[in-house]
């Protein structure tokens, strides 16, 4: 029976040694309960790190950790204090958080990081590999295991597998400075479906992929070798029910049930029933703007001194990875900051800021979202922020306001509240005035519309959704118009080759033959290639064409001595046996002067583009250009160019990084089928890999067999991975 596998970097239990026994916890909040409905009952296992390192765990106690683990459905991958040192509290926290989340001051890019961030995912890996089968489903979690599906399918090629990336990811810009970008994106792509938690990130993920791997990327399928990979943006929600529930009966409770912080709340809303709260929760983090929000509120109290005694801000910062840097140093400014900003505006009665720096159990943070008027939460970039949507689901009266910073991934969908940058301190001091002073009905309506939504897309229905697209792309994954050319059926086609009186064999050049080149010329054959061609073009009752879009003049400097059969340029022009070429079709160019000049306004303004003049068409190159700047040239340049030659004879081919504008009477299909006349062939095989050659594939016998190279929509029976592939089964028909 298959099963569901989830990893991360910690297990959603804690571990508690207490007089030598041990005791599993299961953690409450976040990702474990977000993947309740997925990690239920027998069919699922969770991966990851216990949160004790190999030196923490006494020897005698290894088999009940994993006997206690099992009991909650996990099993823990080991780590050493040097590995959670170098690939959790290095690289992954100092190297990818501060990048991803745009300080790139702060990233540090040390290669025993690396090294053992590579390492600590090789670990997480093999503890996968070691408890799945390949009809089970993966679900990889975050930054710090980010190799990891890479690694699995590298050893099962059949398993499906989903990423998902709790944090931002950077733009393109920002990603690049990275030193192993590459590899990071390499390792994620070995999943089936990457999720982000907006569509920003999403796009930010697939320009990367564009510019640094040069992969083809169609809406937000990634094409790599024989695979399709899916990118989808899947908001995380909270657990609705158990903040609204945990609200309302909050509400309820006797004045003797009360906790402490909650009568102290009380004491000062009735001394003075005017004043309003301020709530601002975060865990201490430079990404999440404590710092600025204090200076900004220092802003407000001095622009609007009206509201010095009326309002009063509430900071609950929680401890986070105090052992870095970075945030001794932020613990230390909030510190100051705090201090100042009191000592420079309290009151005998009144204190503007109330400043907790410790964690919270569940009932005071409820006390705090029901008590206080207003929620400001203003990080500088955060990949979702479920606090926002705490705060509106514990408001049961619909009351109290949002301010939300516009870089919080929870931004897009929650637009009721009140946005701001949280870099413009006048923007921010409005707002809050705004907020002072919004009218009930107004709260109500926000929030209704807020809560609906929230109600409706919660943390259950966020793991559903990525779970179903995962699956639909495990099935969708096996639907494809051509099959891959398998060994069994290469067997078969060797075997037709072999028998066959008389064949007939079509073989595009760029992308099928040789692999592509800046420089097209540069793109020349190599010696392996020439022994190929030589030794299938002088076999018998064998017919050998090279179809190719490219230039007579260069495949006549390339492949003219070696009297191979030759069709170029689309089909203009023929050679047979080492004779010159002669033209196949009679074709006009007095057109090229007409296109010729818009061609080179677009090169003067697409910097890395090259025209290419041949014989009887135009070629318009751009595969030198950025990635995405060329492809919205190329898109606006058929725009041009076919409003252009509405009236004449001509079309426009779209090429592998290349726009050919020819005559609409020839094509490689017209071509193939005139050679493919001249005799009575028992077997034919045409191999190409972009959209000229669909032509051919649609024009030649359906008893024919078809290959295209690379996973792409087509109308040939089977598709190979690359040149590589190709040069393998042409070696099989060579008969000795």
């Amino acid at each position: 029976m298959s099963k569901t596998i989830i990893i991360s970097n910690r297990l959603p239990v804690q571990l508690q040694i207490h007089n030598g026994n041990i005791n599993a916890v299961p953690s409450v909040g976040g990702l474990a309960t977000g993947m309740k409905s997925v990690h239920s009952g027998g069919d699922s296992l969770w991966i990851g790190w216990s949160g004790l390192t190999d030196e923490e765990i006494p020897e005698e106690l290894a088999g009940d950790i994993d006997k206690a683990l099992a009991e909650h459905g996990s099993s823990k991958v080991n780590l050493t204090a040097e590995e959670v040192n170098g690939f959790y509290f290095g690289f992954s926290n100092r190297t990818i958080w501060p990048l991803f989340h745009y300080f790139l001051q702060y990233s540090e890019f040390e290669l025993d990081y690396w090294e053992t961030y590579k390492a600590a995912n090789q670990k997480f890996a093999d503890a996968i590999i070691e408890k799945a089968n390949s009809d089970d489903t993966i679900w990889v979690h975050d930054y710090q295991l980010m190799l990891v599906p890479q690694m699995v399918k590298e050893k099962m090629p059949d398993v499906s597998i989903g990423f998902f990336l709790h944090i931002p990811f950077p733009s393109y810009e920002i990603f690049r400075t990275l030193p192993w970008r590459t590899e990071i994106l390499r390792g994620l792509l070995g999943a089936d479906l990457i999720g982000f938690h907006t569509y920003d990130y999403e796009r930010h993920f697939l320009s990367s992929v564009r510019r640094l791997l040069g992969l083809e990327v169609s809406f937000n399928d990634i094409y790599l070798e024989d695979r399709i990979i899916k990118v989808d943006s899947f908001p995380m929600g909270i657990d609705y029910k158990k903040f609204s529930d945990a609200a309302k009966e909050h509400l309820n409770r006797k004045p003797e049930e009360l906790s402490e912080l909650q009568k102290r709340l009380n004491a000062h809303k009735v001394s003075n029933p005017e004043a309003k709260f301020l709530l601002s929760i975060d865990r201490l983090d430079y990404s999440k703007g404590i710092a600025k929000r204090l200076n900004a509120f220092e802003y407000f109290l001095n622009k609007y001194p009206q509201y010095k005694e009326k309002v009063r801000l509430i900071i609950l910062a929680v401890p986070s990875r105090s052992n870095v840097p970075q945030y001794k140093l932020l613990k230390r400014e909030v510190d100051e900051l705090v201090g100042r900003i009191n000592g420079e505006f309290s009151t005998v009665s009144w204190t503007p800021i109330w400043y907790f720096y410790r964690s919270m159990p569940f009932d005071n943070l409820i006390d705090l979202y029901t008590s206080s008027d207003i929620a400001w939460l203003t990080p500088i970039r955060d990949g979702m922020n479920l606090v926002a949507k705490e705060y509106i689901a514990t408001r049961t009266d619909k009351t109290g306001v949002l301010i939300l910073s516009e870089m919080a991934g929870s931004a897009n969908e929650m637009n009721e509240s009140l946005l701001i940058n949280p870099n413009n301190f006048e923007q921010i001091a409005d707002t809050i005035k705004e907020a002072i002073n919004m009218p009930i009905e107004e709260q109500k309506e926000r929030n209704g519309i807020l809560q609906k939504r929230l109600e409706r897309y919660n943390v259950e229905r966020w793991a559903n959704d990525f779970m179903s697209s995962l699956e639909i792309q495990k099935e969708s994954s096996n639907v494809y118009v051509s099959r891959k050319l398998s060994e069994k059926l290469i067997n078969s086609v060797e075997k037709e080759y072999k028998k066959a009186k008389k064949r007939l064999v079509f073989l595009d050049y760029d992308g099928t033959l040789a692999a592509f080149h800046n420089d097209p010329q540069k793109a020349s054959p190599d010696d392996e290639l020439y022994q190929l061609l030589d030794a299938i073009s002088s076999q018998e009752n064998t017919d050998m064409y090279l179809i190719s879009g490219r230039d007579k003049e260069t495949f006549a400097k390339w492949f003219l001595p070696k009297k191979y059969n030759m069709i170029v340029e689309h089909g203009v022009w023929i050679s047979k046996n080492g004779n010159e070429f002669s033209m196949l079709e009679n074709v006009k160019k007095d057109w090229m002067e007409k296109i010729l000049p818009v061609l080179e306004s677009f090169v003067d303004r697409t910097p890395g583009s090259f025209i290419e003049e041949k014989n009887y068409s135009l070629a318009w190159h751009y595969r030198k250009t950025d990635p995405d700047f060329g492809q919205k040239r190329a898109t606006e340049l058929n725009t041009v160019l076919t409003s252009l030659i509405a009236n004449d004879d001509l079309s426009v081919l779209n090429g592998n990084k290349v726009i050919e504008i020819k005559s609409s009477n020839v094509n490689k299909g017209r071509a193939a089928m005139r050679v493919y006349n001249e005799a009575d062939y028992d077997f034919v095989f045409a191999i190409g890999d972009d959209w000229t050659d669909e032509f051919m594939f649609q024009e030649l016998p359906e008893s024919s067999t078809t290959v295209k190279v690379g996973l792409q929509k087509t109308s040939a029976k089977y598709y190979v991975d690359g040149t590589k592939d190709v040069r393998e089964i042409l070696k099989r028909f060579i008969i000795n």
